[in-house]
This record gives structure tokens, C-alpha cells and sequence, in this order.
């Protein structure tokens, strides 16, 4: 086991918002299947951000026929994938700078999000901080809870201390099923109580974690 503790982060909210770019994305799907449906918009992505896709299709369009729904936005998950490759979020200031300082304080980094398969590769391609990690993990690729996401990438990459930085009540939520400590990216889509430690802005990161974990 090793003796570190990893820094784990949730993505959309945390380290970028693709919400404009998923929007557009989901947009050229709906007007394919049903030219009548409105258009999304960034701030209706904004409110559905953390939740699963099943979960964000029930809340998107809940009059929609369930079979036609599930058919919709299973291609809605693939499209934005490879929209996301060529159309990145916008991420937040000093993305790769504060990663980097991260690294250099001995710290290695990993990504658990509650998202489709490829998404978070897409992130990594389009963000041009794919070197930085060590290891992620997406909803449908395991299929399960966020929770239990953190506690398989921890023990797959030897880890007994982790760290999980995240932006919604969801997030911390996870975190503490998991059984680490939760910082709320304040930046973010939500709110958390009483979070073992705060951002105002990810560059305030490497300064918190020196803080809460002594020698770092």
C-alpha cells in the first residue's frame, strides 16, 4: 500500500464546463430525431451537471416516451464524446499550472466522474493535461455508484488516503461513502455543508492541501 494520499477530482464543475459545447452536442441530436423540440441551453446543462444519464434524460424530457428517451440520449452520449474531442469545455484558469504544482508536491492525481465511457478521455485529449494522470473512472464503464468508483480506483492504484475534490452535494456525498476527506470546489454547480476544506477557484488548491496534509 502506498503511503500517500491521492488527489482525486470530479470534472464537470471541478477542472472544466463543457456545458455550452454538451449542449450544442445534444441539440444536433434532438433536432435529428424531432426538429420541434427546443433547443437546450448551457444554463439547462448546468442543472443537470453530476447526475447520471439516465437521470439527466428523466429531468430533460420527463413526457418523453421512456423507450424513445433511453434511444435519444444513448446517442446524445455518444455524439457529445466526439463533439467534446473537437469543441473543448472551457477550463477553469490555471488548469495545467495548478495541476503541475500538484504533481511537483509529490501528489499523484485521478479523475472519478459520473459519466459516460469516453468522456473523460475526451477531456484529457481536448485539455492537453491527459499526461498529468494517473487513472480515471466514468459511471458507465462500471456501472457503479460514484462512491464505490473512488474506493476502486484508490485500492486498483495501491492508495489507503485519498482526497476527493468535487463542486456538488453529490460529490461530497461520494466522498463520504467512500470514507475521505471532500474539498468543495465553490467555483462549481453546487453546494456542499460543512466540506473538510474550500476553493473559491482551483488555484487555491496546493495552498489548502499543504494545509490539511502536513508535509505535503
Amino acid at each position: 500500500m502506498k503511503q500517500g494520499t491521492l488527489l482525486m477530482f470530479d470534472l464537470d464543475g471541478t477542472l472544466w464546463d463543457s456545458a455550452q459545447a454538451v449542449a450544442e452536442s445534444w441539440n444536433e441530436v434532438f433536432q435529428k430525431w424531432d426538429p420541434s423540440l427546443p433547443d437546450l441551453t448551457a444554463e439547462d446543462v448546468h442543472g443537470v451537471m453530476g447526475l447520471t444519464m439516465k437521470e439527466i434524460s428523466e429531468v430533460l424530457q420527463p413526457m418523453m416516451k421512456p423507450d424513445t428517451r433511453e434511444q435519444i440520449f444513448d446517442e446524445c452520449c455518444r455524439h457529445e464524446v466526439d463533439y467534446l474531442y473537437d469543441h473543448p469545455g472551457m477550463l477553469y484558469p490555471r488548469l495545467r499550472e495548478t495541476l503541475e504544482e500538484l504533481r511537483g508536491m509529490g501528489f499523484e492525481l485521478a479523475i472519478v466522474s459520473n459519466c459516460q465511457r469516453g468522456y473523460v478521455d475526451a477531456f484529457l485529449h481536448s485539455s492537453g493535461v491527459g499526461d498529468l494522470f494517473l487513472d480515471y473512472e466514468e459511471w458507465e464503464r462500471t456501472g457503479l455508484a460514484k462512491g464505490k468508483n473512488i474506493r476502486l480506483v484508490m485500492e486498483r492504484n495501491g492508495y489507503g488516503k485519498a482526497v476527493y475534490i468535487g463542486d456538488t452535494a453529490k460529490d461530497q456525498e461520494a466522498a463520504q461513502t467512500a470514507g475521505i476527506p471532500f474539498i468543495h470546489a465553490a467555483y462549481g454547480f453546487g453546494k456542499a455543508i460543512a466540506p473538510e476544506g474550500v476553493i473559491g477557484s482551483l488555484e487555491e488548491l496546493p495552498a489548502l492541501i499543504r494545509r490539511m496534509i502536513p508535509g505535503s
